[in-house]
């Protein structure tokens, strides 16, 4: 069963959001037979790469609130990141552009390097004290490699712009068609939706309940046996007199 979840690594709350649903998902009985997929959502798709401000300013102007309110938010932020296990610097993070960010996870999943690359970039923007935003494509070439990716194909992703672009407008046309407004939205099989950070137990809840609408179909047994005469790609069943 695949889950699909639409994030931006600028959001706390998917980062917040991926450590409550892999709680869940790591209590899941049939968690090997989950297939994770992230998916691109930019929260400030116009923003041009190298424009740069701080997280606090970003949060008062796009947001109307005070520099209080602001700081108070990323306190509320800190205490729930804490709560899962992670680490959240709630003064002097950078905001930027993260459409690089993306077309980079498109081609880490063609790598296999997905979930270890956004895990990666996550902890980057809200753990370390280095800008994720600032000498940007140097940095992400480090973060690559630190998720096990080539440092020059990286590189060679970053410096054409077109490189899985497509790739990247394209998730974000479907969760418009989704009904996703927001982000960490969670899709599991294409049959149920998960909006937000919800805490594990709901996402226990959705697994299971997605999980029991997959479930293979279960033959009927006749006289003691699966399977009776039928035709297939090798041909047809011969009747035995």
């Amino acid at each position: 069963m695949r889950v699909e979840i639409w994030s931006d690594i600028a959001c706390p709350w998917c980062y917040v959001g991926k450590a409550r649903f892999e709680k869940a998902l790591g209590a899941f009985p049939h968690r090997d037979e989950i297939e994770v997929v992230h998916r691109s959502f930019e929260l400030d798709p116009h923003r041009a790469k190298g424009e740069t401000e701080s997280v606090l300013k970003m949060l008062t102007k796009k947001y109307g609130m005070s520099e209080a309110q602001a700081r108070a938010g990323e306190q509320n932020l800190g205490a729930q990141a804490a709560a899962e296990g992670l680490e959240y610097r709630t003064e002097g993070r950078d905001h930027g552009s993260t459409f690089d960010m993306h077309r980079l996870l498109h081609f880490a999943k063609e790598q296999g390097r997905q979930d270890e690359l956004i895990q990666v970039l996550y902890r980057a923007n809200f753990a370390e004290e280095r800008s994720l935003f600032v000498d940007a494509d140097a940095y992400l070439v480090e973060l690559a490699v630190a998720a096990g990716l080539d440092a020059d194909a990286a590189r060679e992703v970053l410096a054409d712009p077109s490189a899985y672009a497509d790739e990247v407008r394209a998730d974000e046309r479907e969760a418009a068609e989704l009904g996703a407004n927001g982000v960490p939205f969670f899709v599991l099989d294409r049959k149920y939706g998960v909006s937000g950070a919800q805490p594990a137990e709901v996402f226990a809840q959705a697994l299971e309940q997605a999980w029991d609408s997959h479930a293979p179909l279960r033959p009927i047994q006749q006289n003691g046996t699966d399977d009776a005469d039928a035709c297939g790609p090798d041909g047809c069943a011969v009747p035995q007199s």
